[in-house]
């Protein structure tokens, strides 16, 4: 009975009656910029990866953090708990783009800062940050033109295979920028992704001649960047 009665004291403490209503609030905002972030993250990331589908993990996963903050804040024993648990939690899932990386760090930032009780700081930061990216992104657009996603598969032919710097050196010659965004190599096939812009549409008919007739089994796919939303 008195191990009951000490739980309810703790569950009614006055103190955690009166910020309830302030947790709340902390809470609705997080689930806002979580909100914003996704389409932040929809509208001017450049990952190669189904934004729409990894951006659904932004709100779990900053609504998770500010309870969690907000829980352990106050007490040094839940800290101390809180790492022992979370040392035997191990995430399997590769994070193959650092742009993925970069945002979920965010997410959790936002987690974070409304955990801790400081809505103006982490709204103002997020604001900050997310016109930066924005103002990035189209930044570069205007400089580079339409971009398109470039993936060239390559598989062995007569002991040989198409190398990067052969690539690379095809989309030079027909004009074209490129930024290597991945790059799968296994013992029968090589896998490149690029981002690349082409001063005209004609250039990238010569490029898959050019990669045709070095290699007549590769496959070359273009897709336009807001096609990869999903």
């Amino acid at each position: 009975m008195q191990a009951n009665g000490s739980v309810i004291q703790q569950l009614w403490d006055p103190a955690t009656v009166q910020s309830l209503p302030q947790f709340a609030v902390n809470l609705a905002i997080a689930a806002v910029l979580a909100w914003l972030l996704g389409e932040v993250y929809l509208r001017f990331g450049q990952s190669l990866s189904n934004r729409r589908l990894f951006a659904r993990n932004f709100l779990p996963l900053t609504l998770t953090t500010a309870l969690v903050i907000t829980i352990v804040k106050s007490s040094l024993a839940l800290s101390l708990g809180l790492v022992g648990a979370l040392s035997i939690v191990r995430f399997r899932a590769a994070i193959k783009e650092p742009e993925e990386l970069a945002y979920l760090f965010l997410a959790i930032s936002i987690g974070l800062g409304l955990g801790a009780g400081q809505p103006l700081l982490t709204t103002a930061a997020f604001l900050v940050i997310a016109t930066t990216l924005a103002a990035r992104s189209l930044l570069r657009k205007s400089h580079a033109g339409t971009n398109l996603f470039l993936t060239v598969t390559t598989t062995t032919m007569n002991g040989q295979r198409l190398g990067l710097r052969q690539i690379e050196e095809s989309l030079r010659a027909c004009g074209a920028s490129s930024s290597l965004r991945r790059f799968d190599e296994s013992s029968d096939q090589t896998e490149a992704a690029f981002q690349v812009a082409f001063p005209d549409t004609h250039r990238v008919e010569d490029f898959t001649g050019r990669l045709r007739s070095l290699n007549p089994d590769s496959r070359v796919s273009f897709v336009e960047d807001r096609g990869l939303i999903g």
